[in-house]
């Protein structure tokens, strides 16, 4: 799943392709890079990041879904937590919901999913992007991690989403520490064994930076994003989100080569 944020303050590009044309001729690099799906995001969740309003976050990726979706011929995921915004973006040619409350993120986001029929990612985030970095505490991460998806899997089914539609996602960075963040990467087998396609988002993260102070960039982080996609692969996820898909695509190749 290849990011494309357009959004003037993401953590990973800077708000290098809030442009409207640099998003377009970025998305059309990341699909000749073998992207099998792309993820389109107008609002930045990294730590500490203030919300932006519906109006806002809808004249970010309609347009770009929009002259996107003709052309692509691999999936498009919006990220967002807004249902006015998935339901608009399916509208325009979305496939897939990828929220980051995991459809808490306002009343009637359970429903909308449902009715919406799409794909849809239920991941998990301690408090908020404006909070959730504030010393995040758990008894066992993993297995409270692992309960809360399931719940919410169930909510969203009781709600009349297909179970076959439902991915998880154990929000690597979101409200966790390195600690957290390395007990569920070892894990993400726990997860899949449940039946539901599993997504995998630690690319470019801090964790890295936390092991290797070098990498104090988003752009330094490459190598540490790749060690990240090749254990998800090696626990069986079914996807991972990268910033580098060129690079993480040649490696996995690799890996499953290896693999025999």
């Amino acid at each position: 799943m290849g990011v494309v944020n357009v959004t003037p303050d993401s953590f990973s590009d800077g708000g290098r392709f809030h442009d409207p044309a640099a998003a377009l001729a970025h998305a059309r690099r990341l699909i000749a890079d073998g992207a099998d799906l792309l993820d389109i995001g107008g609002e930045s969740t990294r730590p500490g990041a203030e919300p932006v309003s519906e109006r806002e976050e809808l004249a970010r990726v309609l347009p770009l879904i929009r002259a996107l979706a003709p052309e692509c011929p691999v999936p498009i995921s919006i990220d967002t937590a807004k249902p006015a915004v998935a339901r608009a973006a399916v509208g325009a040619g979305a496939a897939i919901w990828n929220d980051v409350t995991a459809l808490r993120g306002a009343p009637d986001s359970l429903d909308v999913a449902a009715a919406l029929g799409c794909e849809v990612v239920l991941m998990h985030m301690r408090g908020e992007p404006r909070t959730m970095q504030d010393a995040p505490r758990y008894g066992d991460v993993v297995a409270e991690v692992e309960a809360f998806l399931l719940a919410r899997a169930e909510a969203a089914m009781a709600a009349g989403v297909r179970r076959e539609r439902i991915w998880l996602d154990p929000g690597i960075g979101f409200g966790k520490t390195l600690a957290h963040n390395l007990a569920l990467i070892r894990n993400l087998a726990r997860l899949r064994r449940h039946g539901f396609c599993v997504l995998l988002g630690a690319s470019r993260k801090r964790s890295i930076a936390a092991l290797d102070p070098r990498a104090t960039s988003p752009d330094a982080r490459l190598g540490g994003s790749l060690a990240f996609a090749l254990r998800g692969a090696a626990e069986g996820v079914d996807a991972v989100r990268v910033h580098d898909v060129f690079e993480t695509v040649q490696a996995l190749r690799v890996w499953s080569a290896l693999q025999g």
